[in-house]
């Protein structure tokens, strides 16, 4: 019997055992290659989801922990053809280099202006706290951040 989870707004029907971690079903499964295996203990934040408003390591929760929670992925956001104004911004800024670790800070600054439409510069450090990004464009992470929150209404 499948667990049911509901991704970007559709609901999934998985056939896999509860304590799989939720990053693999959703590259694996549901084939949303947004988040991104990094480290596998919830260190790095490159498989970043947020989960019922917030931003969570997919590799460390298991399948049978969302069942019935709201998870929202990168895909779930925006697209090539309809940026998301994170996304839009994190292009303006060009605040990627090599772009492994971007999904994971964007999903995290999603969740954060999903609560805090204006936050401070100490607000965004803190809620990045747990994104490790080792190109060193981190300047150009909070302009884009700020970009974006400052495009709010």
């Amino acid at each position: 019997m499948g667990i049911s989870i509901n991704v970007n707004g559709a609901t999934h029907s998985v056939d896999a055992d509860g304590e799989t971690p939720l990053l693999y079903i959703l590259r694996n499964d549901l084939k949303l290659k947004g988040a991104r295996f990094g480290c596998g203990i919830g260190s790095c934040g490159a498989c970043t989801v947020v989960i019922d408003g917030k931003a969570v390591q997919s590799c460390d929760i298991s399948l049978a922990a969302v069942a019935g929670k709201g998870i929202t992925t990168l895909e779930g956001i925006g697209s090539r053809e309809k940026m998301h104004a994170l996304q839009s911004a994190f292009v303006a800024e060009q605040a990627a280099q090599c772009g492994y670790c971007t999904s994971g800070i964007i999903m995290t600054a999603y969740a954060l202006l999903e609560r805090n439409a204006h936050p401070s510069d100490a607000e965004i450090c803190a809620a990045l706290d747990g994104n490790i990004c080792r190109c060193g464009t981190h300047a150009r992470i909070l302009r884009a951040i700020k970009n974006a929150a400052e495009a709010a209404p």
